[in-house]
């Protein structure tokens, strides 16, 4: 293509490995898991077959390995939207950036991202335990005020008729992404379905009271109360809106699988979390196996 990326704009570690991840290109599998828990890549990584390559950095642990003869990444993100930011543009750039002539390669790769990740339900007929497929991602946080967003489909809609219902809350300019259709209807097949809300924060941006007074009262019957066609929101993380985003705006084919293990509206979490993130991952990997 011609344009060199600067080294300050795309960094290289010595070894040849991206700046965050340590992973060279060939690290990378086609199909990749992300998990906000470093702890978690090897609940994923321990129904392989056989585990070709582990590394790790700071929050970011890789393992690449095979399952069925499908070869698959599981990678840490740590938490929030910002997180997603590194992970999202370095795991891009291993697939579709030369690295020796930094130069954008010209015939680009789309990989298949599946998130699997934590989630508390703010719909009472959700309950704890239930696996949840993200149809749309709607972010709270800042991330994509950096970057050209582009609507598509019902994305306006629906990100319209949220804008006005909560119009009266400053600060916040949400955005909205729907999942990758093909993922959402084979990996997510079979999975409670709805719109996931992305907060930039655990606590009083997900509507917990600890100490500190929140800004917003009453924020999750705000959020439960919200209704568009025969859309709703779900469930609230941190993670999801960024993944659907940056997946979309670099090419990518993601989504978001939900372990619920809190009910908000009914102030319960669950007694076995453990065993919920177990279901979602054996629930993601004997679909991804299925996939041609």
């Amino acid at each position: 293509m011609g344009n060199k990326i600067s080294e300050a704009d795309l960094i290289i570690n010595q070894d040849g490995t991206i700046y965050h991840l340590s992973l060279l290109p060939e690290d990378l599998a086609q199909t990749v898991i992300t998990v906000g828990d470093p702890d978690r890549v090897s609940e994923v990584s321990k129904h392989f077959d056989s585990i070709e390559l582990k590394k790790g950095k700071r929050e970011f642990i890789t393992h690449t390995g095979y399952l069925d003869k499908k070869r698959i990444t599981v990678i840490s993100t740590g938490i929030g939207t910002d997180n997603i930011d590194i992970v999202f543009n370095e795991l891009d750039a291993l697939v579709n950036i030369d690295f020796e002539k930094r130069e954008v390669k010209k015939e680009l790769t789309s990989l298949d991202i599946i998130r699997i990740g934590t989630s508390g339900a703010i719909q009472p007929d959700i309950p704890m335990g239930t696996i949840l497929a993200s149809s749309f991602g709607l972010g709270l946080d800042a991330l994509m005020q950096y970057y050209i967003n582009e609507l598509s489909g019902d994305d306006h809609s629906i990100l319209d008729a949220f804008k006005s219902r909560f119009s009266h809350i400053k600060g916040i300019t949400p955005y909205l992404t729907a999942a990758d259709n093909v993922l959402l209807n084979t990996i997510g097949s079979d999975m409670e379905k709805g719109i996931t809300v992305t907060a930039p924060g655990f606590y009083a941006p997900q509507g917990r009271q600890v100490r500190a007074k929140n800004a917003i009262p009453d924020f999750i019957n705000l959020l439960n109360n919200f209704q568009h066609s025969n859309y709703r929101i779900t469930n609230l993380e941190m993670e999801t809106a960024g993944i659907y985003a940056l997946a979309k705006a670099l090419g990518h084919k993601a989504l978001s699988v939900n372990a619920i293990l809190a009910s908000r509206v009914n102030f319960e979490f669950s007694k076995n979390p453990a065993a919920v993130v177990d279901k979602a991952i054996k629930m993601v990997l004997e679909k991804i196996i299925k996939q041609k």
